[in-house]
């Protein structure tokens, strides 16, 4: 992607952790970005395209970031748990991200094709950590008789409901971990 795209991008990001989806405009968009509203046009259509591509971009910098805990250890337990606490990290980007994600969460409640894009990264999230999961069953760490599945999609709710709580002042950020540690032992049992 050409420094263009990526900086109307972030703009786009930013704006919807700050503002919400709802009122967000192209123009803001542009403004935000210091790029025309003809260029944010030529390279995403429209403000749907806008929405979608921004949504890519806010999933693929958080597997950049949570991608990271792959290379804590071998371990697929400290892996999973790592992977789960970098997505509550006290850092603008990750805040940011964060905070748009949910933003987004919300409106694709009234906005099927936000919903069906929501609907395949968070799967590709759950399927990234059932992965992990059947992994730690597989080196016999815990977990047995666990379905990998639903056991990563109970702890990506979390990650994404304490995201909320501590992004909001409702929960601090050590005790989002502590929460978070927490789980993966429930689900996979005592390391």
């Amino acid at each position: 992607m050409s420094d263009r795209p990526t900086q109307i991008l972030e703009a786009a990001a930013r704006l919807i952790a700050r503002r919400g989806v709802r009122g967000l405009r192209v123009e803001e968009v542009s403004a935000e970005a210091a790029v025309s509203t003809a260029l944010i046009y030529y390279h995403f259509k429209d403000r749907a395209g806008l929405l979608r591509r921004t949504l890519e971009f806010i999933s693929q910098r958080a597997v950049r970031y949570t991608d990271a805990a792959l290379e804590t250890s071998d371990d697929p337990r400290v892996q999973l748990t790592e992977m789960l606490l970098l997505e509550l990290q006290d850092v603008p980007q990750v805040k940011e991200n964060s905070a748009a994600w949910g933003e987004l969460r919300a409106t694709a409640v009234f906005d099927p094709d936000l919903r069906e894009l929501l609907a395949a990264a968070t799967r590709d999230w759950v399927e990234d950590l059932a992965g992990l999961v059947r992994q730690v069953q597989e080196a016999g760490a815990g977990g047995a008789g666990a379905d990998p599945y639903a056991a990563a999609e109970r702890l990506t709710a979390l990650a994404e409901g304490l995201s909320e709580r501590w992004l909001s002042g409702t929960t601090s950020l050590q005790r989002a971990h502590e929460l978070l540690r927490g789980a993966v032992e429930t689900e996979l049992g005592p390391a």
